[in-house]
């Protein structure tokens, strides 16, 4: 009986594993051959029968992986010759030395050194910094909202969406800062965000050059920090007192673009910019050409009195550009924000907008919408508020009187977290440490200084602690536990 006539190439070291797909394990196994060169042009492949036979496969296999390298230009046919590898231009070869690796940018090189801190996993916990009280969230009311809004939504509301946000919504935020915070504006001059990282990290884009001066409150939100230096911008750190930013030490820091600020409920001290130096700040921004960020973040939890009115409501100079989130009175995750700009700067904003993204998802802002319209959203901050309140009360009632090298709680008048100072860094160390072995979240007051603070180490340590995460059954098991941890 005659041998079968020897294959033009020898395939034999292809393996196929019958628990996958066959033709595609083939297909790949052949074009990794042509790339590196083991099935050089012009080589003629054995006809689709005899590598069947080879392989052990059905010959339809062996034909859908022609079909592949052929649709692909990876091979040829000739009539009458058979299939050969095609003549391809450059044939890519393994490399005898590992790869050289591009030279980043300079914005690739300034995002490598400011990262930010990693997703904060699983149900919040005490005492958890940023994070409103959810539990509380009317989820059934919003869930019927939506499925209203997507049983039948307006074609209208299907395509491309206005990068700006929303029209409704726009309309109702502008409706609640004019009535709810004492702002003028108009529609037109809001633009809708995912969440006020992304307002900040827009004006970062658009009002800092490279090598521009920011001011930033020190000890301050280090997002934001990050955020203008990717921009490429100096950070110039500004001393907190009492009273909020140093305006004294702003003029002494030199021309800055801009002031980043969180005047309401300074993160993380919690002390309120006093009535002076907001009308300081307004004038140095308009003495030096400089723009105002302030960030408003939790402005609707004030626990004495009416919310205070936002620095944007004295700014008559258009120099302010202000920050708001629906994720502080809401739910986090909801990624949903809002720009409140300058006339003059809105549709730049608008345009820059849909470079990132080309709108925010209309889903989330319709339901906002009409969780507002219906009047949904007041009676919430209502809630919100109280809730607050009540577990603002429970911490200060329960927190341990003599925690060595710990000053006393503060008085709270505004915001979801409180900062009391601690005597030394290693102290602040250890007592974070301590609850941390019993569950307890506990964030350091270093953290959230500039590396290159003149403030000596030992006076930036304190403690940041977030009272609205959790009920105060649960405030009241995390202080019980932290009084095991530290023996008071």
């Amino acid at each position: 009986m005659p041998l079968p006539a020897p294959l033009p190439v020898d395939l034999s070291g292809i393996r196929l594993d019958p628990a996958r797909g066959l033709a595609r394990q083939l297909y790949q196994a052949l074009r990794e051959r042509i790339l590196d060169g083991r099935l050089a042009s012009g080589t003629r492949l054995p006809a689709s029968r005899d590598l069947a036979g080879l392989l052990g496969i059905a010959r339809n296999t062996v034909i859908r992986a022609f079909d592949q390298l052929y649709a692909e230009g990876f091979v040829e046919g000739r009539i009458g010759a058979g299939t050969y590898v095609a003549e391809l231009a450059a044939v890519v070869r393994p490399p005898p030395a590992p790869p050289s690796v591009a030279a980043p940018s300079q914005a690739l090189q300034r995002l490598q050194q400011h990262h930010l801190p990693g997703a904060l996993e699983g149900a919040p916990r005490a005492f958890r910094v940023g994070v409103p009280a959810f539990d509380l969230f009317p989820f059934e009311t919003w869930a019927r909202l939506s499925a209203r809004f997507w049983r039948k939504p307006s074609a209208a509301r299907l395509g491309y969406g206005d990068p700006a946000g929303d029209a409704q919504l726009r309309e109702l935020i502008a409706a609640y800062l004019r009535n709810g915070r004492g702002l003028h504006c108009d529609p037109t001059q809001i633009l809708v965000t995912c969440g006020a990282q992304q307002a900040i990290s827009l004006c970062a884009q658009l009002l800092v050059e490279p090598g521009d001066r920011v001011a930033i409150e020190n000890p301050g939100y280090r997002a934001a920090g990050h955020a203008f230096a990717v921009a490429g911008a100096e950070l110039a750190g500004i001393a907190v007192d009492g009273e909020g930013l140093d305006t004294a030490a702003l003029e002494r820091a030199g021309r800055c673009r801009l002031a980043y600020v969180t005047p309401s409920h300074q993160y993380p001290t919690g002390v309120t910019l006093s009535l002076a130096r907001r009308l300081e700040l307004l004038d140095w921004a308009e003495r030096h050409d400089s723009w105002i960020i302030e960030d408003d973040y939790d402005g609707e939890y004030r626990y004495s009195g009416t919310p205070l009115a936002p620095l944007a409501a004295l700014d008559r100079q258009g120099r302010v550009l202000y920050v708001g989130t629906f994720c502080k009175i809401a739910f986090p995750a909801l990624r949903l924000g809002y720009l409140l700009l300058p006339a003059g700067l809105a549709e730049a904003f608008a345009r820059r907008r849909a470079l990132d993204m080309r709108h925010s998802e209309i889903g989330s802002q319709a339901v906002m919408a009409e969780f507002i319209a219906a009047g949904h959203f007041q009676r919430h901050i209502r809630r919100m508020r109280g809730a607050a309140r009540s577990r603002r009360d429970a911490l200060l009632a329960g927190w341990p009187q003599q925690v060595p090298g710990c000053a006393p709680l503060p008085a709270v008048e505004a915001g979801l977290h409180l900062c009391v100072r601690v005597d030394s860094l290693a102290r602040e160390r250890q007592l974070i440490a301590s609850a941390a072995e019993v569950g307890v979240e506990l964030n350091a007051l270093s953290d959230y200084w500039l590396a290159d603070s003149e403030v000596p180490e030992d006076r930036r340590a304190g403690l940041v602690l977030g009272f609205a995460a959790v009920p105060e059954t649960r405030i009241a098991q995390a202080l019980q536990a932290l009084r095991r941890a530290w023996g008071v």
